[in-house]
C-alpha cells in the first residue's frame, strides 16, 4: 500500500506538468488551430534565462519572475514576427515554422549555455514522501488553472479573446482587435509552458531537458481534447497517475510505451478526447 500511495503522489506531481505544457498548447490550438510544437523550446529558453538570473543575483526567486515574464515576450514575438506572416495559408505553414523554432532555439541554447548539463535547483525542498516542491507544482498549475477560468469567465478581456478564437469575423465587426487578441492568447499559453519548464528543469537542465516532457503533454491534450483547456488539465493528471503506475510496478522503460497505448486507445474510443463533447462537421 505505501508503494501505491508513493506512486500515486509521484504521478499527482509530474501529470501537473504534463497538465501544465498541455494547457499552453491546448490554448494556443484552441485561437489559430495551430500546434506549437515550438513550446517545449520557448520554455526551455525561459528556463535557461531563469537559471541565468539565478546564478547572477543567488535567487531562484528572481529566476522564476525571469522566465515567465521571458515566456510572455517570447510567445507575443513568436505570433507576431513568425506566425501571423503564415496565417491562413497552407495549415502545415504554420506547424513548419514551429517546429523550425523548435530547432533553432535548442540549438540556440546548446551554443550559448553548452549542452552540458547545469544544475538547476528545486524551488523548495524535495525530500520526503510529498515534498514541498511537489505540493508548490500541485499549487502553482492549480493556481495558473483558476487565473486562466476568472479571465475567461470574468473579464472582458477574456470575452474578447474567446470572441476573437471562436468567432473572428463577428469579433472584427463588433470592434475586437482580433489580432492583438490571439497575440495575448500565445502569451498567456507561453507564460503557463514557462511555468512547465521551470517545473520540469530540476535538478538538471540541459537542451533536451524538455523533449520527453512535451511528448507527454501531446498525449495529454489530445486525451483531455484539443477544444477543452481544462480537459487538457484532467488528461495532464490521469496520464502522470498511469505512467507513475506503470513505471513503478512495470518498469520505467515502458512509460513512453504506456502513453503511445493510451493515446492511441483513446482516439479509438473518442476521438474529440474524453473530455470534449463531439461536434458535428458541415458535409
Amino acid at each position: 500500500m505505501d508503494h501505491f500511495i508513493d506512486l500515486t503522489l509521484s504521478g499527482l506531481s509530474s501529470g501537473a506538468v504534463y497538465a501544465a505544457l498541455a494547457l499552453s498548447l491546448v490554448i494556443i490550438y484552441q485561437a489559430t488551430r495551430v500546434v506549437n510544437f515550438a513550446q517545449p523550446a520557448l520554455a526551455l529558453i525561459s528556463v535557461y534565462i531563469a537559471y541565468a538570473v539565478s546564478q547572477a543575483t543567488g535567487s531562484y526567486w528572481l529566476g522564476f519572475g525571469a522566465a515567465l515574464a521571458s515566456g510572455l515576450v517570447l510567445g507575443a514575438a513568436t505570433e507576431r514576427l513568425l506566425i501571423r506572416p503564415v496565417h491562413g495559408r497552407s495549415p502545415l505553414s504554420a506547424i513548419i515554422v514551429t517546429l523550425g523554432l523548435l530547432l533553432v532555439l535548442q540549438g540556440l541554447a546548446g551554443m550559448i549555455w553548452s549542452n552540458e548539463p547545469h544544475s538547476f535547483a528545486y524551488p523548495l525542498g524535495f525530500r520526503g514522501r510529498f515534498s514541498a516542491s511537489d505540493w508548490f507544482a500541485l499549487g502553482s498549475v492549480g493556481a495558473a488553472a483558476l487565473l486562466l477560468f476568472a479571465l475567461y469567465r470574468f473579464t472582458p478581456l477574456g470575452l474578447r479573446m474567446r470572441a476573437a478564437a471562436f468567432h473572428p469575423e463577428a469579433a472584427r465587426l463588433s470592434g475586437v482587435r482580433v489580432g492583438l487578441m490571439l497575440t495575448t492568447g500565445w502569451a498567456i499559453a507561453s507564460v503557463i509552458g514557462a511555468l512547465a519548464g521551470m517545473l520540469a528543469a530540476p535538478p538538471f537542465i540541459f537542451p533536451n531537458v524538455m523533449d520527453a516532457v512535451f511528448i507527454y503533454a501531446i498525449a495529454a491534450a489530445v486525451v483531455g481534447g484539443l477544444e477543452n483547456p481544462f480537459g487538457a488539465l484532467a488528461g495532464g493528471m490521469l496520464l502522470g497517475l498511469c505512467l507513475s503506475y506503470v513505471s513503478g510496478y512495470a518498469g520505467p522503460e515502458l512509460t513512453t510505451l504506456a502513453a503511445l497505448a493510451i493515446l492511441v486507445l483513446v482516439l479509438s474510443i473518442r476521438p474529440d478526447g474524453l473530455f470534449s463533447r463531439p461536434t458535428a462537421r458541415k458535409v
